[in-house]
């Protein structure tokens, strides 16, 4: 134990680098803070330990350089947990200062955290107690890769699968020996690896508060599940590992990363670095506000005791301050230097756009920081390119290598598909990879995430199961989560036994998932989708960490057709270059090709309804990409009624049936050994459905 040692003895240490790093000598602490004018380093046994067994107060003339207090603890071994406690002014109105030397704060660059005495709801009944805050924990970091690199593939072959590592394998069917963890998710790549997705888009995965919740949604027994309260920026989130206490975080999550690249599939990080779990005035005071709160927030100009809120969650970080900015991007590099990990997804990115007094900034050097750096250069880098306070950067987010969840493609898609006439053209551009957004600033279709659903609103299945929210499970008084849906409950709201409606749910459900995987861009799937999970009309589970928010495996089994479809989707872009370009298309023939590498029609050839307001039917012929492929012709009848449409005849060219949602399973979608030609009469579509052609050598 740490404790039988005390007291250590102290060098003055060095300011670089920030947090607690492990050296021959003992362990070297650095943080940040500008205008405290005190510092002491406690230094405990555990996460539960009562008392410190050792308090460490720096001397301002010998721990103190510059912005950073420092100090080295002579043979310190890891395992040790710590806090800090600054000294400084309070004067929140005037200079945005909120020093108090009362309460203990973690390391913001802890490279692990640890909660279990933390009680937000105390705090805020009782005052600051001693010893009452989270505590970060002295981490050796070797580990062995065992020749493990993040993956390189390229943008244009990324199918990206967004899941909660929680609720991933928290539900009973899982069957995993870890529910709920980093090792419970390694449990499940063989599922992945059938999938045949390219990488998870894990959403939060750094330390976060789960006790960020309203109060009286606390006292329902519910708690902060998606993870969007981050404030340990370093550190994989305990809840997720399994002997956290014994602090092996880093090695937990880097068993899950250097498995999941063995399996071919690489790891997307959603990180959250528009706002911290320390919340507006009433917030508690954990890292950031105790260390530098005026550097670290975007407050009023007039008022610095208020803070500008872009995100509707109490607070907005001041990231291009040169400090934060920096921060920034050194815990980025840091999880892609030490966790491997393959890119990140920036949770309203937009935020981070925006000077110290909330105002877009044109080139915003946070974004243009990670856009450059050397570290990142072959990370997928994805906005939410939109905040909460209105900013939409859909299209016109900074920088080339940015990619964005592209908002504009799923509610089209939603649109189309729910029967809303008038939208084909649009529907042409979003299918096509988005040029009106993405050509003029000289970017690819690669920059545009397709989806059509994601953590944030319904899931598949009830995006044509509802019509409107239900989220009363959540405590708010239905208050909560987004009004505007573009959803279509197929004839009843929510449950039924009529087969009928069953049905036409299905099928709707596989032509929102076919038109994703049809289109020129980077499709996301959300988990549970390919076998139809829900969540009972709530769009807004951030707060059920039960069996509303988890993954239930036993719909693998009870859904199988469905897992199929998709499972056959994704394995017919695989094989299909010309579903995976680089660049837009053209509408021209391509070298090496006699063919338009797109030709768009309606139910008649050549006759596209661009200027029909009434028009819910398209089509459009693809040519091949390579020379061992073959064109494709793809058919869109949205309509409620059966529609003929025009075959293309090509030179040579056969086609084959490969898809159509019309069909129950396992005629709907077809493998290529079992296809068979179809004859060149207009062929009849069904309502609301799609039928795909494979072209081959006749």
């Amino acid at each position: 134990m740490p404790a039988s040692h005390a007291p250590y003895a102290i060098f003055p240490g060095r300011r670089y680098p920030s947090g607690a790093t492990v050296e021959d000598d003992g362990v070297n602490f650095s943080i940040f803070s500008r205008h405290a004018c005190g510092a002491e380093l406690l230094l405990y046994a555990s996460a539960t330990s009562p008392e410190p067994f050792q308090i460490i107060r720096l001397d301002p003339q010998v721990h103190h350089t510059f912005f950073s207090w420092h100090v080295l603890v002579v043979d310190l071994p890891p395992g040790t947990h710590y806090t800090w406690r600054m000294e400084g002014p309070s004067e929140p109105r005037d200079h945005g200062w909120r020093f108090d030397a009362r309460i203990e704060l973690v390391d913001p660059w802890a490279r692990a955290v640890n909660v279990c005495d933390w009680n937000r709801w105390r705090r805020q009944r009782d005052g600051v107690q001693p010893h009452d805050s989270p505590r970060a924990l002295v981490l050796a970091e070797e580990y062995n890769w065992e020749g493990d690199m993040p993956l390189r593939l390229p943008s244009e072959q990324t199918i990206i699968y967004e899941l909660h590592v929680g609720g991933f394998t928290r539900h009973p069917s899982s069957g995993v020996e870890h529910p709920g963890t980093f090792l419970g998710l390694i449990e499940k790549i063989p599922y992945l690896q059938e999938l045949g997705i390219t990488h998870v888009e894990l959403m939060p995965v750094m330390a976060f508060d789960e006790q960020d919740v309203p109060e009286a949604v606390w006292d329902a027994g519910l708690r902060n599940y998606w993870g969007y309260s981050s404030f340990g920026f370093f550190s994989p989130h305990p809840g997720y590992c399994v002997t956290p206490e014994r602090g092996t975080h880093l090695s937990e999550f880097r068993e899950m990363v250097k498995a999941l690249h063995r399996a071919r599939i690489g790891v997307i990080m959603d990180v959250v670095f528009n706002h911290t779990s320390e919340g507006g005035v009433g917030g508690p005071t954990l890292t950031f506000k105790g260390i530098g709160n005026e550097t670290f927030y975007c407050l009023d100009g007039i008022d610095k005791s208020l803070y500008l809120d872009f995100t509707g969650c109490g607070n907005t970080v001041n990231a291009n301050h040169p400090i934060v900015a920096h921060f920034i991007v050194d815990a980025l590099e840091y999880w892609v230097r030490e966790m491997h990990v393959d890119g990140f997804r920036f949770d309203l990115a937009s935020a981070m756009a925006r000077d110290a007094d909330g105002r877009p900034m044109a080139n915003p050097p946070v974004l243009w920081e990670i856009e450059l750096s050397d570290t990142l250069a072959a990370s997928r880098i994805i906005a939410e390119a939109w905040d909460a306070a209105g900013l939409y950067q859909v299209g016109s987010f900074p920088g080339y290598r940015w990619m964005e969840w592209n908002g504009r493609y799923r509610d089209t898609i939603r649109s189309f598909v729910r029967g809303d006439p008038g939208l084909v053209s649009e529907v042409a551009t979003r299918l096509s990879g988005s040029s009106d957004l993405y050509q003029a600033n000289l970017r690819q279709p690669t920059n545009s995430i397709n989806f059509v659903t994601c953590h944030d609103g319904f899931t598949l299945w009830d995006l044509v199961s509802y019509e409107r929210k239900h989220n009363q499970a959540n405590r708010e008084k239905n208050r909560d989560g987004c009004d505007n849906n573009l959803s279509w409950n197929c004839g009843a709201e929510g449950e039924t036994n009529d087969p009928q409606i069953l049905a036409l749910r299905r099928r709707q459900a596989k032509n929102l998932l076919t038109l994703l995987f049809l289109s020129q861009g980077v499709p996301m799937l959300l988990a549970g989708d390919e076998v139809l999970r829900t969540q009972n009309g709530n769009n807004n589970t951030w707060c059920q960490d039960n069996d509303l928010g988890w993954f239930d495996w036993s719909l693998v089994e009870q859904n199988t057709h469905m897992l199929r479809f998709v499972r056959g989707l994704i394995a017919f872009r695989k094989r299909h270059p010309n579903l995976r370009r680089r660049h837009f298309l053209s509408g021209e023939a391509q070298q090496g090709s006699d063919l338009p590498d797109i030709v768009w029609h309606g139910e008649t050839l050549n006759d596209p309804p661009w200027g029909d307001p009434l028009a819910q039917s398209l089509a459009f012929t693809l040519a091949p990409a390579r020379q061992d492929e073959g064109p494709l012709h793809v058919m869109i009848n949205m309509s409620e009624a059966a529609r003929r449409f025009e075959l293309p005849a090509l030179p040579a060219v056969r086609w084959d049936l490969a898809l159509d949602t019309g069909r129950a399973s396992p005629t709907d979608i077809v493998d290529p050994t079992d296809q068979v030609a179809v004859d060149m009469t207009p062929m009849l579509l069904r309502s609301r459905s799609i039928v795909v052609l494979e072209g081959r050598g006749s």
